[in-house]
């Protein structure tokens, strides 16, 4: 439609690893090659020796005729298995050299601080975190993604983190599920620093659904749950309280059913706002202290994303729920709005309290936002 053959040709003719004059087909001429004719004459050399001992050995009498359909079926076999087992082989040796750069990265020790501290099971869930002047910007670059940041988290309270693209918004909770450290300030969790603590026995506070979540191809329980063997009833009462119900009703084995059709010819295809449904069943399902929303409502149509929005309140029951939003008038349900402007937080405060600042960042947002629903119809 769009003549894209002509990009194609390009990147073929550009692109020589897969070409007929690339790497891969040298291999093929050469490693590859070289190894799987020797699979092939292995199979013929023997196969045909084989066929010459056991003719003359029948012919001298050793053993009856009847013998060598059994010597010859027998023999045969285990040519084929070495002539496979040669060009297998040939394949490795000729494929592993391009897992080098793999290993090479997987072989990268990891260099983040492990802490040692077991963080308390609470079960009023008064978990106290607080980012305490932290900064940090990304390994290579010159810009700060935050600066001079201060947070408090309020038990049990609803924070939603807004602001341009660019302003540090998942940073920020990057940051604060320690998938890096900052390089300045610290942050806290009831008054220690996250660094001393167990890292997965940290990362065990939150439950996180980020935008570039992703569903695997395994039942449907299995993927709200993250394991074979759940709480069936756990999981189900995730999927309904995040709207999935009426979905998992009409599907056909219900938390059994496959995902994708990748392993199943009657897996079942999930659009995206029912697999962004999906991601945040499993972020309720592993009820964590601290329940993270990274734009979780971005897929979803007006009145699926009106419904979650009615019942955040009873989804998130006693967690303190952070929530990252470009969409303004979803924030109205929080407790507390923070805005992020070039890497710091240059506004706190609840919805109607940042919209009557006028001159603020919130604001400004909020009328740009409006204005598409605001304005005046054309006549």
């Amino acid at each position: 439609m769009y003549d894209q053959q002509n990009i194609a040709r390009c990147y073929m003719e550009q692109n020589m690893i897969f070409g007929s004059t690339g790497s891969m087909a040298h291999a093929c001429r050469g490693p590859i090659g070289l190894w799987s004719a020797a699979g092939s004459a292995v199979s013929a050399i023997l196969t045909g020796l084989i066929y010459l001992f056991v003719c003359v050995k029948a012919w001298a009498g050793a053993f009856g005729i009847g013998s060598i359909t059994q010597y010859v079926g027998a023999l045969t076999a285990l040519t084929k298995n070495i002539s496979t087992l040669v060009h297998a082989v040939g394949i490795l040796r000729a494929n592993t050299l391009y897992l080098k750069i793999a290993y090479q990265f997987l072989d990268i020790p990891n260099r983040m601080y492990q802490g040692s501290l077991t963080t308390e099971k609470r079960s009023d869930r008064q978990y106290k975190v607080e980012f305490r002047d932290v900064s940090f910007r990304y390994p290579g670059s010159s810009t700060w993604a935050l600066r001079h940041v201060n947070v408090k988290f309020r038990v049990g309270r609803r924070l939603a983190v807004v602001g341009e693209n660019g302003s540090g918004k998942t940073t920020f909770i990057k940051l604060l599920c320690r998938l890096y450290d900052p390089q300045e300030g610290s942050i806290l969790l009831n008054g220690i620093d996250i660094r001393k603590y167990n890292y997965r026995d940290y990362m065990g506070l939150f439950a996180v659904v980020f935008q570039d979540f992703q569903l695997l191809a395994q039942p449907l329980g299995a993927n709200v749950a993250g394991a074979q063997d759940y709480d069936r009833a756990r999981a189900e009462k995730a999927l309904t309280d995040a709207g999935f119900g009426e979905r998992l009703a009409a599907m056909p084995a219900g938390l059994d059913t496959m995902l994708y059709k990748e392993f199943a010819g009657d897996g079942v295809d999930v659009s995206g706002g029912e697999a962004q449904k999906i991601a945040i069943a499993r972020a309720l399902y592993k009820d964590a202290p601290f329940i993270i929303l990274d734009e979780p409502t971005a897929a979803l149509d007006p009145i699926a994303e009106a419904e979650i929005y009615a019942k955040f309140n009873d989804i998130a029951g006693d967690k303190t729920a952070v929530y990252i939003s470009h969409r303004l008038s979803s924030c109205k349900f929080c407790d507390e709005i923070a805005v992020f402007d070039h890497g710091q937080v240059v506004q706190r405060g609840a919805h109607e309290q940042l919209l009557a600042d006028e001159a603020g960042k919130y604001a400004q947002l909020w009328h740009a936002q409006a204005q598409y629903y605001t304005a005046p119809a054309e006549k």
